[in-house]
């Protein structure tokens, strides 16, 4: 499992993260078990939202009542969560950002979280709400760091107008087929082409000027939760070829080729995880370090329908 020090904190991180959306209906051990290969495998990185599950925190309290950490394994983890979305609206009130964080530690039962984004762009924010909660969590010990998700340039630098912390991390959605991220860069200037259009405001190289470590959700879908793109050979028949020759060649399943596919960029990128099956985990993580050629890579950027000109 490669390890990244993720800039401007003093985390120590997996890049591959194990993401708990889909745990409300699990059991204990059921958790435990999903928990327990993710750490086998080298992953120290645990991510969370407030909203994720029927009723708020509650794969938060799941966690927290199937998962127990001793003192000195819990600061061998990273916990993180995410607020900032109500039914209906989006808030970056102080107000319910610090009651939001309180609800997750008494949810997850631990003392602090390693990490806090706001999880999507609230349009009404106020940066000094934002800054005044955050250097309230920052004091109190509650919250080591922050970040954002679903955040382009200017939103983050109207946050830095008023938040002194850094922006350690920004979460946001990413994989072979569903790249604006990347692709419309590599199109860039090409009139009339879809994927020219910069739906990020040069996110990617701005993430990497400012060193934020972005963290890559839905790295198996096919868009916007439209299914996985993984042995889909009606739409993806090219690509699903060349992930299944690669797998062979780096002796991992084509699920690590996916991961890898994301791990290979020099950005440091984490690849986060929705599953609940333990042997995906395995077979994510054994993406973690696969060492693609940039032959390769390129290879299953064209196979995924993306133009290089």
């Amino acid at each position: 499992m490669k390890m990244l020090d993720l800039p401007n904190s003093k985390l120590r991180a997996s890049n591959v993260v194990l993401g708990l959306m889909r745990i409300g209906a699990m059991r204990d051990e059921e958790i435990r078990d999903l928990v327990g290969t993710a750490r086998d495998a080298g992953v120290n990185v645990f991510d969370h939202a407030d909203i994720y599950g029927h009723g708020r925190h509650q794969c938060e309290a799941r966690f927290g009542e199937a998962v127990s950490f001793t003192p000195a394994e819990r600061e061998r983890v990273i916990i993180q969560s995410k607020v900032g979305i109500r039914e209906g609206f989006f808030d970056f009130s102080a107000e319910h950002i610090l009651r939001s964080v309180d609800e997750s530690l008494a949810a997850l039962r631990t003392d602090y979280l390693d990490l806090l984004l706001l999880h999507r762009p609230d349009t009404l924010v106020e940066p000094e709400e934002v800054a005044a909660a955050f250097d309230a969590l920052a004091a109190s010990g509650k919250v080591r760091d922050f970040g954002v998700s679903n955040h382009t340039p200017g939103q983050i630098e109207l946050l830095k107008t008023a938040v002194t912390q850094p922006l350690v991390a920004n979460q946001v959605q990413l994989s072979i087929t569903h790249a604006p991220l990347i692709a419309a860069g590599v199109a860039a200037n090409m009139g009339g082409l879809d994927q020219s259009v910069d739906r990020d405001n040069g996110l990617l190289p701005y993430s990497r000027v400012n060193r934020m470590t972005l963290q890559a959700w839905s790295p198996f879908q096919k868009g916007f939760f439209d299914g996985v793109f993984l042995g889909d050979r009606e739409e993806y028949a090219e690509l699903n070829d060349v992930i299944d020759e690669l797998a062979a060649a780096y002796g991992v399943t084509p699920t690590g080729i996916a991961v890898a596919w994301i791990t290979r960029h020099p950005a440091d990128m984490q690849v986060v995880l929705g599953t609940t099956k333990p042997g995906r985990v395995t077979e994510s993580a054994a993406g973690s370090e696969v060492p693609l050629t940039r032959e390769e890579w390129y290879r299953l950027f064209r196979a995924a329908g993306h133009t290089l000109p």
